[in-house]
């Protein structure tokens, strides 16, 4: 399973452009291969079109800055260099190739912003999770360890990733190891491992932040060897 992790930036790119970029950001993502991303900093009516661009089932879970969305929605589609993160936000799960048999979503704060965890259960039995950390680096800590300690919980044993915006360089994810990162955008997993380095796939000048995408495999024991 390849598992990627990239925050959109709400959709806008350095230097910003005074326009809507779903186009760019939906054809970039339909042009790498994964069978899961975990995207965070998405404008809230975003995950749709790029489920439908991707081929791949969306799930998403609000986070900050929704209050009075069309509003927003009607400035950041016009002019999202202008309106910058208060176009609104959500977390979104992209699957391809596998049916999302459930979908969950944990509110892990609401001050000073609203941060969630959420993850799918795909068909097979695996946890995928998706986490955009708080700020500072105890806000964050924090909330990577309730993450990790629901994740756990939720995927009763069986294999599960953990990944996203940690807003850490070097995190601990309890339970999890960390397979893949760069700057604060890592992948952990639990009983999965990884089949070599991560990469990194080139976005152009979308997005503040590097994409990160690493291929996983299940350990031997579970493949029955």
């Amino acid at each position: 399973m390849r598992v990627l992790t990239w925050n959109l930036f709400h959709g806008r790119a350095v230097p910003d452009r005074p326009y809507s970029l779903l186009e760019a950001f939906a054809g970039t993502l339909a042009g790498w291969e994964w069978d899961a991303a975990l995207l965070q900093e998405v404008p809230p009516w975003w995950p749709a079109p790029l489920g439908r661009a991707c081929r791949a089932s969306a799930r998403m879970a609000l986070t900050s800055r929704n209050l009075l969305l069309p509003l927003r929605r009607a400035v950041a589609q016009r002019r999202p260099d202008v309106i910058k993160s208060n176009g609104g936000g959500c977390n979104a799960i992209l699957v391809r190739d596998a049916r999302i048999a459930e979908h969950r979503v944990l509110t892990l704060s609401r001050c000073p912003e609203r941060r969630v965890l959420h993850a799918v259960r795909l068909e097979d039995g695996t946890w995928v999770a998706n986490l955009h950390a708080q700020g500072p680096d105890r806000l964050a800590r924090a909330d990577v360890a309730l993450a990790a300690q629901t994740t756990l919980a939720w995927s009763s044993g069986a294999p599960a990733v953990l990944g996203g915006d940690l807003n850490l360089t070097r995190p601990q994810v309890p339970g999890f190891d960390v397979v893949a990162g760069h700057g604060v955008d890592h992948i952990a997993n639990r009983g999965l491992l990884a089949c070599g380095p991560s990469t990194i796939p080139q976005r152009g000048d979308l997005s503040d932040h590097e994409p990160v995408l690493v291929a996983l495999r299940k350990e031997a024991h579970d493949e029955g060897i």
